[in-house]
């Protein structure tokens, strides 16, 4: 059997891809992305190789999708691939500075319909056990419950921005195809996602907090920051990964429909560089003119999606929850030590 992940090439997704194979010898996976297979990912990849097929392609394709499905014996969907605020290079080639503004169609064309061209696909596949669909905390707002708390699935939904607005419809049009077609669907929510593989990509132009601490450390560079009391909910990649695998084997047996997958604790940005500090006692860290950052936080943002996501929907649903954050930033930094730079 084989497991489809759209947006596979990506470093949250390869996780996936690779954690699947290794835990399901006898099944594959395809993947399809509108970026190309590079040497990080044949180098990722090595080890599960002969069951994994790269497809270089867009989910607007709809010939290339019924392809896929006519050549694979598909029973589980994994639909990640979108346009995101932090997308330099749109899936026609062209540059962008911000998706947001600069491409609004575009960006509303890939997340919205290439989201319905999968289930369409879906739809028809005999024996579908499920289908998940990634989703992200920009469906929420700046703003969630007083004192501030973590986020829950229900409630303070209000994307500000055409990104945002396209996974919520994303959300509700894959929930309703579920329904009306009788397969099932449900959406994951993620904070913000570091971790191995994260690397310049067609649709990811931005490091991370723990992206920049843990090469800096590793570089012996400083790190340049304006808002120490900045903060996030920073969760490592495998520990999505992991999440989203105890989803696909419950072969659709969701008791809902909107997941968030998370850290489920915020912490400020000076935590996190004194937690790698920890880790890479060479780390050093200034406060600068944020012209000059490595790592621009805005210190205003302390709710909704900015801070801590509630977990417990998925904890108490399929007994996942990530490691502690200071033995995934370890695990993390071992990773980059010894695989090298992913540019």
């Amino acid at each position: 059997m084989t497991l489809l992940i759209t947006g596979g090439g990506g470093f949250v997704m390869s996780s996936l891809a690779f954690l699947w194979l290794q835990k399901h010898p006898g099944e594959r996976v395809v993947v399809l992305d509108a970026g190309p297979r590079d040497a990080a990912l044949d180098r990722f990849f090595a080890s599960v190789a002969d069951r994994l097929s790269y497809v270089q392609g867009s989910v607007l394709d709809t010939a290339l999708l019924d392809q896929i499905a006519e050549t694979e014996d598909i029973d589980r969907i994994v639909h990640a691939a979108t346009v995101t605020l932090f997308a330099p290079e749109l899936p026609d080639g062209t540059i962008v500075v911000n998706p947001e503004t600069d491409a609004p169609a575009t960006v509303l064309e890939v997340n919205i319909m290439g989201t319905v061209h999968l289930l369409e696909l879906a739809r028809q596949i005999a024996g579908l056990k499920c289908f998940l669909n990634l989703s992200s905390g920009a469906v929420y707002n700046d703003y969630g419950p007083e004192p501030p708390g973590p986020m829950p699935e229900e409630g303070w939904v209000d994307p500000p921005e055409f990104y945002g607005i396209t996974k919520l419809t994303s959300e509700m049009t894959a929930k309703h195809y579920g329904h009306t077609f009788g397969f099932k669907v449900a959406s994951c929510r993620l904070s913000g996602v570091y971790g191995p593989m994260d690397r310049w990509r067609p649709s990811r132009a931005y490091h991370c907090p723990p992206y920049v601490a843990i090469h800096h450390a590793l570089a012996g560079k400083p790190v340049r920051i304006n808002a120490p009391s900045g903060i996030g909910d920073h969760i490592h990649s495998q520990d999505v990964a992991r999440a989203l695998i105890t989803l696909l084997e419950k072969d659709g047996a969701f008791a809902h429909s909107v997941y968030n997958v998370a850290q489920g604790e915020a912490v400020t940005l000076e935590e996190l560089l004194e937690i790698v500090r920890d880790i890479l006692p060479g780390l050093t860290w200034e406060v600068a003119d944020q012209s000059e950052c490595d790592i621009v936080m805005d210190p205003t943002f302390i709710g909704g999606r900015w801070g801590a996501y509630d977990i417990s929907r998925m904890a108490a649903e399929t007994g996942w929850a990530p490691r502690p954050l200071a033995t995934a930033l370890a695990d993390y930094a071992t990773f980059v030590r010894d695989f090298g730079e992913t540019p």
